[in-house]
């Protein structure tokens, strides 16, 4: 047999399931339990004590009609002549598993009472029916009719209880154990008490508990707390903004500055920081797996099905024979030709604690039963696949958590059953602001003021400068960083310029490359005042932040990025007229045409640069409007011809048109309207020809031609009086012509990667030529005259034909070793005095 204890393993779970066990499954969990033990008792009571007593009807007449007896009646008559016999006969069956001894003792008691009925005979015998039957017939008539006259209930009744409670018992836990939920059930609960004990789950709600009273303290006395709002308008006369209005798609609005929190509630060890981040990355990964299905709440609410169908079919069977246990019953069993007897009247001894057992395991039934009824009223009354944390957001300063469907809301809707506390911590891990809340403190915590300082580096123009990046936020001892000018963000998903901000008086430049970044209220004014130069870098136009295009101090703005927008046809810049001070702004992006909202810059923008990376820009007609702007480029814009809008530019002094598709510059000549441009680049294209028209455009000074198709250069290209930088390097030029003499103002002269094999002499009386390049040519000789170069700075030969250097380099004084790039060969085989003037240390800073 098996014990109480191994049968109620089976109604046993983990421990830590019980958070997922209602009020009304520990109930039945309990009735299970006591049925068990009815079940176990009756069983017991059944094995030991059940047996049914029977006497032969004498008043049937078939009984005394003077039949002739059986053996055993004629046996039975024999030995039943006196009662000493009849004690005889039954001797053996009395004495057959007694000791010797009792047996002996038994023996003399039988010889006493035969000497005694022979002395006394006329004494009275014992009365009664007699039956003619010995002991082993009654003992035989007891085991036939306890099978033939009791209904099979009163014998199997224990056995049924104990299925019965076994399968009730099965059905309560078996999305405990079944395993394609209860992995899921285990993975939850583990998390979930993960959440219930981390220390951040009890510091992000102390927190909340802190703001609150704050607030109220501040309701109390008068005060409010809400931020005034930053201005969208960019009016000189406050800094009030309307936070209605649209930016980019969405509203904008100054972000609620930070309560702040008591120091000893901001710490936080490190371990138990790594632990709340795993908590959050395991969180989310089980909310992405569990919320794909609903299986846990289907294979729940089939077992409640199944216990409820179970408990009706139990009922309704087990009533119709509460009646049928009765303590007298009448058998009939076919024997007479054994006992000399068709009927018997027997009685059963455990009819009486049967009918009690059953009435009582009806009524544990009964009461189980409406258990399950009200589970399926609870489980249909309301959608469990759906669970909302609206009760904990009103309650927290965690406003974003999100509600959740399918199994995780049911898991969530069975935990509140338990503790809706459970459910509240468990929140907390599920909203971003927490998240980004820890994350901040972690970062603070590794990111000390004198780490910061040790990375502050000095940039090319002696700035200082401090790079972070692909860190989980901007940790806020950089604000202490007083002396800093420029700081470069990069990769930082959570950046958060608080009002800590304008401590950092010497910041002028701000670098934001994949970094969506808030500010508050204080912090902005500070950044709308003092921000000088800012650079975003971004992959969608929706990412520039919105308070950019309030920085009305800023003076230069780079934006790269996807500035198009498909979807609307349209370029996804935002108004800038509040950007009056804007003086340099660089796209660097795929352009189509020339946003409009630029021509809101044209009062005072000078600078405008657009890299277009490959993009073909068909419309330029914004630039018309430009009428201020002194510098020019547009890179990579896939342009076939000088576009025409330029010419409109009158106070241009500057164009760079590099990397585009350009063939001919035959609209060159309009050029000649523009007095002002003094440096046209027009590198790396496809240019085969320069018109002879260049002479028409006086005012150059500095003329870029290199990375293009050309093979000779015209005339009228050295009558430009002014020109003092001309670059045709990396070219097919053959010939320079002596005609170069003419550019008696040319200081830097650039021919280099040509096919030039001879010098013309009239190129040395360009004596304020301070640079030549002449290298990667198919040169032989230097001649002797560039010894008039008494300016020249830089030499550059390598890459040629040549055998010597000429001695008349000397008079070059100005020339130092660094300043030669040639073969080592060459430059050993100079005359010493030669290169004792290169190695010679003289200050020549007002030569350059």
């Amino acid at each position: 047999m098996f014990t109480l204890t191994e049968v109620a393993s089976l109604n046993d779970i983990q421990p830590t399931y019980r958070i997922l066990k209602p009020w009304w499954d520990v109930f039945m969990d309990y009735l299970g339990l006591v049925m068990l033990m009815l079940a176990i008792f009756a069983m017991t009571m059944q094995i030991t004590k059940d047996q049914v007593a029977c006497l032969p009807c004498l008043e049937d007449p078939e009984d005394t009609s003077g039949t002739t007896p059986s053996p055993f009646t004629q046996q039975s008559e024999q030995k039943a002549s006196s009662p000493a016999a009849t004690v005889s006969s039954a001797m053996p069956l009395i004495t057959k598993d007694l000791p010797d001894e009792v047996v002996h003792e038994i023996h003399l008691m039988h010889q006493h009472t035969a000497a005694v009925a022979e002395k006394y005979p006329n004494q009275p015998q014992p009365t009664g029916v007699r039956t003619n039957l010995d002991f082993q017939q009654y003992i035989f008539i007891n085991q036939i009719c306890y099978h033939v006259a009791l209904p099979w209930y009163s014998k199997y009744f224990p056995y049924l209880t104990l299925i019965h409670t076994i399968v009730l018992m099965v059905s309560s836990n078996f999305w405990f154990k079944y395993p394609k939920t209860s992995s899921k059930i285990e993975h939850f609960v583990s998390i979930l008490g993960r959440c219930f004990e981390s220390p951040w789950t009890t510091k992000a709600l102390s927190e909340t508990a802190c703001e609150d009273s704050e607030e109220n303290k501040q309701r109390l006395t008068g005060t409010s707390t809400a931020p005034k709002q930053v201005s969208l308008e960019g009016k000189d006369d406050g800094t009030n903004v309307n936070s209605s209005t649209p930016m980019l798609g969405v509203r904008f609005s100054a972000d609620k500055p930070i309560a702040e929190v008591p120091s000893s509630m901001t710490i936080l060890d490190k371990k138990d920081g790594e632990q709340a981040k795993a908590l959050f990355e395991k969180v989310r990964k089980f909310r992405a797996h569990v919320e794909d299905s609903d299986f846990i709440y289907k294979l729940y609410v089939a077992q409640t099905v199944v216990k409820t169908v179970k408990f009706i079919l139990i009922l309704s069977y087990t009533s119709t024979f509460l009646a049928k246990i009765n303590f007298k019953h009448d058998c009939l069993p076919d024997i007479k030709q054994l006992t000399g007897y068709r009927k018997f009247f027997c009685t059963h001894n455990m009819a009486f604690m049967l009918n009690k057992l059953l009435i009582s395991y009806m009524a544990l039934i009964l009461i189980y039963g409406m258990a399950c009824l009200y589970s399926l009223f609870w489980v249909f009354r309301r959608p469990l696949k759906e669970y909302s944390f609206e009760k904990v957001r009103e309650e927290s300063s965690f406003s974003d958590i999100p509600d959740v469907k399918n199994d995780f809301a049911f898991l969530l809707h069975m935990v509140d059953q338990y503790d809706q506390l459970y459910s509240k911590r468990f929140g907390v891990f599920l909203s971003e602001v927490s998240e980004n809340k820890l994350r901040e403190i972690s970062l603070n915590h590794e990111w000390t003021f004198e780490k910061l300082r040790q990375l502050v580096t000095r940039n090319a123009l002696d700035q200082q400068e401090l790079h972070l990046f692909m860190l989980s936020g901007l940790p806020n001892a950089v604000f202490d960083l007083t002396d800093l000018e420029v700081l470069k963000l990069e990769l930082i998903p959570e950046v958060r310029f608080s009002a800590k901000v304008s401590q950092m008086t010497s910041l002028l430049e701000l670098h934001l490359c994949h970094c969506p970044a808030k500010v508050e209220q204080t912090g902005f004014a500070f950044l709308r005042d003092h921000l000088r130069c800012l650079h975003v870098k971004f992959t969608d136009v929706a990412e520039i932040p919105a308070w950019v295009y309030l920085l009305r101090s800023l003076r230069e703005l780079n934006l790269i990025g996807n500035l198009s927008s498909e979807n609307n046809k349209m370029i996804g810049l935002e108004s800038m007229r509040d950007l009056r001070h804007l003086k340099t702004l660089c796209l660097k992006s795929n352009l189509t045409k020339m946003p409009t909202n630029i021509t809101e810059l044209s009062p005072h923008l000078i600078k405008l640069i657009v890299h277009n990376d490959g993009t073909k820009l068909m419309v330029l007609n914004s630039l018309k409007k430009m009428t201020n702007l002194i510098e020019l480029e547009l890179h990579t814009c896939e342009l076939d011809r000088i576009p025409h809008a330029i010419f409109s530019l009158t106070n241009l002094q500057e164009l760079d048109l590099k990397s585009n598709n350009i063939r001919t510059i035959e609209e060159i000549i309009s050029f000649q309207h523009l007095k002002r441009l003094t440096c046209l680049k027009l590198w790396h294209n496809k240019i085969i020809t320069i018109p002879s028209s260049i002479g028409q455009v006086k005012s150059l000074e500095s003329l870029h031609l290199s990375h293009n198709k050309l093979e000779t250069l015209p005339p009228a290209l050295f009558t430009l009086p002014k020109l003092r930088h001309l670059d045709v390097g990396h070219n097919s030029i053959t010939v320079l012509p002596p005609d170069v003499g003419l550019l008696h103002n040319l200081q830097h002269l650039a021919i280099n990667s040509n096919k030039l094999e001879v010098l013309p002499k009239p190129l040395f009386r360009c004596t304020k030529l301070k640079a030549l390049c002449l290298g990667n040519n198919a040169l032989t000789v230097l001649p002797e005259g560039v010894g008039q170069l008494v300016q020249l700075t830089q030499l550059e030969l390598r890459g040629n034909c040549l055998d010597r250097l000429p001695g008349q380099l000397i008079n070059c004084r100005l020339l130092r070793k660094s300043g030669v790039v040639v073969e080592d060969h060459l430059f050993d085989a100079l005359p010493v005095e030669v290169k004792e003037n290169f190695s010679r240390e003289t200050n020549f800073t007002s030569g350059l």
